[in-house]
């Protein structure tokens, strides 16, 4: 980046800021236009055409499958114990073989297409079961006790008279296993003075168990989370069980403060993590007591990336339950291959800004070229109308009326800023921009990060026809399928679009085609370095700084991308699927459109409104193609791209 990128902003410049963007871009208009429509029966559809919509002979069952399986998540909540897991896998064990006496030949396509979705499912859930076995038995050795103290919960799950004493006594053996593993990682205590007088050998001291950062860290997250489940089991009976909080308060409190601080020591001797400000303990002898454990979300935020690769093998059983026939280095190259055309793409903007071929220095003045403080709301609300206006012109997809007015605004937390430097969409956009109580800098990346060209091109991406449509659609078609929701077809159907306005000129200026550029770089990069991390070929932060090198983001920016997606709140291969669902899309489009079969609006009708699933399954669906139980043939969809449309050289 170029010099003037790292510069901090003052406090105080805030209030005057050279770089504030004077005119919106792409021609957008100040405005307060509102998104409801004039005439509110608009909003209502056709009821004969939802009558007479045709549907699929498998929809109760997968409806039926998705309500059981909420019913015994809620009926076993004590996450990977003994009872849930056994039960859990039994669930799905059965219903696969049920699903298979199903005589699949007499199926229609649409239930044929059901059928090989829920086989392909309840197939995956196994093999993660499998995965989270293998992940078991690496902490064991940190956490013996684990299937023990779930017991408990179980039991109450039961509805199993409590033996009080029994259960303090359980609580007290538990803890002293807690307190003696905690001991090992600790240092030695010193020997008092004159110990050694009788010149015994002290007793050689019992090893701590060798995990990995990344067994440990994971160990410790568990660890938490059986603290909690502990803690629910305690609230249950204390106090309305006066027998039970006479016996097993003390015992419980002690545990609680002995998982606590075992927590706390995995952390800092296994991982390297610096342990949180403690969070005093509630609850007395004789109240509901019981402390959850302390909230760890702004801490973690500074904390070092661990992650959880998953390797070569795990990805590839990802990437089966997405119907993806490619290795992940085949993936990696098919992203190298759209990054090197975004990056022609991006010096042919850098050019007609009079940059020569420094792209990087074309983005750092768009990025500088921010709405001042407070203006943010407006500038997404005024760009949406804008997207809008230019959906309304053409007809490539149903937008229904209640959806264009029924979407809302707030902002977002700044400590969700941290792992969420860019706005999310939604029915809900969450607006990310700096707040009062960021640092100089924190104001600064954010304010750049979030540029009016940036925003401009992913505002659809959320809204309409993005995320926003999805999920408006997905409850009101096919709604059954909701439980095959992919990223592939989610993010992956909103890359679609940023790709599809691309070609048809909605970035016309080389500051918005950069905006447009920005992003379908970060997919590529996406790709690479989260593949590359499960594959044992990236760091953590490798991936930040491949991420800086051929991103335009800020470092906090990219820092954050990285920290989310190895945090555990996204899948192995969610990163990968923004690009790789676009291109599926976009040559399923090529294959049924272009080829005169359907229209541009029967297309993109018939892919929402058919419901989350791997683009492979979409495919099967419009295409026709030939099905068996397990789905289709493997559709190397990359060997059948339309090419990219080149911006104009001028």
């Amino acid at each position: 980046m170029i010099r003037s990128s790292r510069t901090v902003l003052a406090l105080g410049s805030l209030l005057v800021l050279p770089f504030v963007l004077s005119a919106q871009p792409g021609g957008v208009k100040t405005t307060t236009q509102q998104n409801f429509p004039a005439d509110p029966a608009a909003s209502v559809p056709a009821l004969s055409a939802l009558v007479s919509a045709r549907t699929s002979e498998m929809a109760d069952v997968i409806s039926r499958f998705a309500s059981d399986q909420q019913v015994l998540q809620r009926r076993y909540d004590a996450p990977d114990s003994p009872a849930q897991r056994t039960r859990t896998r039994a669930f799905y064990t059965s219903w696969r073989a049920r699903l298979g006496a199903l005589a699949f030949d007499k199926l229609s396509q649409e239930g044929k297409a059901d059928y090989a979705l829920l086989e392909n499912h309840l197939r995956y859930q196994l093999e993660l079961m499998d995965r989270e076995e293998l992940q078991r038995k690496e902490m064991l050795p940190l956490m013996p006790f684990a299937d023990r103290v779930l017991a408990l919960q179980d039991a109450r799950r039961d509805l199993k008279t409590i033996d009080a004493q029994a259960s303090a006594r359980t609580l007290a053996d538990i803890t002293k296993m807690v307190d003696s593993l905690r001991a090992l990682f600790e240092p030695a205590p010193a020997r008092p003075a004159g110990d050694s007088a009788n010149g015994a050998p002290r007793a050689a001291r019992v090893p701590a168990p060798k995990v990995s950062r990344t067994v440990g860290n994971r160990a410790a997250d568990q660890l938490d989370q059986i603290r909690n489940t502990v803690g629910v089991w305690y609230r249950y009976y204390n106090g309305y069980d006066p027998l039970f909080s006479w016996w097993a308060t003390n015992p419980y409190q002690k545990l609680d403060e002995a998982m606590r601080r075992y927590a706390t020591t995995i952390r800092t001797r296994v991982v390297g993590i610096q342990p949180a400000p403690v969070v005093a303990a509630g609850g007395g002898a004789g109240g509901q007591g019981g402390a959850a454990p302390a909230p760890r979300n702004a801490a973690a935020a500074n904390e070092p990336i661990i992650g959880d690769p998953i390797g070569a093998e795990g990805l590839a059983v990802d990437l089966r339950h997405a119907m993806i026939p490619y290795t992940a280095d085949e993936l990696i190259a098919i992203a190298e291959k759209e990054y090197a055309f975004s990056l022609a793409e991006a010096k042919k903007a850098a050019r007609e800004m009079g940059l020569g071929d420094d792209w990087k220095a074309a983005m750092e003045k768009v990025k500088n070229m921010y709405v001042e403080p407070g203006k943010q709301p407006d500038l997404i609300r005024d760009l949406a109308n804008e997207a809008d206006a230019f959906f309304a012109k053409h007809d490539w997809v149903t937008i229904p009326a209640l959806a264009r007015e029924d979407w809302r605004m707030e902002m977002m937390a700044p400590e969700r800023q941290r792992v969420s430097p860019f706005f999310l969409g939604g029915d809900l956009i969450l607006v990310s921009y700096p707040t009062a109580d960021m640092t100089d800098e924190e104001k600064l990346m954010s304010l750049r990060g979030n540029n009016p060209f940036f925003s401009r091109a992913v505002v659809f991406h959320e809204l309409n026809p993005g995320h926003h449509l999805q999920g408006f659609m997905s409850a009101r078609y096919n709604a059954h399928r909701r439980v095959f929701s992919t990223p592939f077809w989610n993010e992956g159907q909103s890359l679609y679009w940023e790709m599809f306005l691309w070609d048809r000129d909605f970035h016309v200026t080389p500051e918005d085609r950069l905006g447009a550029l920005a992003w379908r770089m970060h997919r590529s990069a996406r790709i690479v370095f989260s593949l590359s991390f499960h594959l044992g070929k990236m760091t953590p932060e490798q991936a930040i700084e491949y991420v800086v090198d051929k991103v335009p983001f800020e470092r906090a920016n990219a820092e954050g991308e990285v920290r989310r997606s190895f945090n555990g709140s996204y899948s192995p291969i969610y990163q990968a699927a923004y690009m790789l669902g676009g291109l599926q899309l976009r040559a399923l489009y090529k294959e049924v459109v272009m080829s005169k079969k359907m229209t541009d609006r029967e297309f993109h009708d018939a892919v929402l409104q058919g419901g989350p699933m791997p683009i492979a399954m979409v495919r099967a669906r419009l295409a026709n193609v030939k099905l068996t139980r397990e789905g289709a043939a493997p559709w190397r969809f990359a060997d059948d791209l339309p090419a990219p449309r080149p911006f104009p050289s001028k």
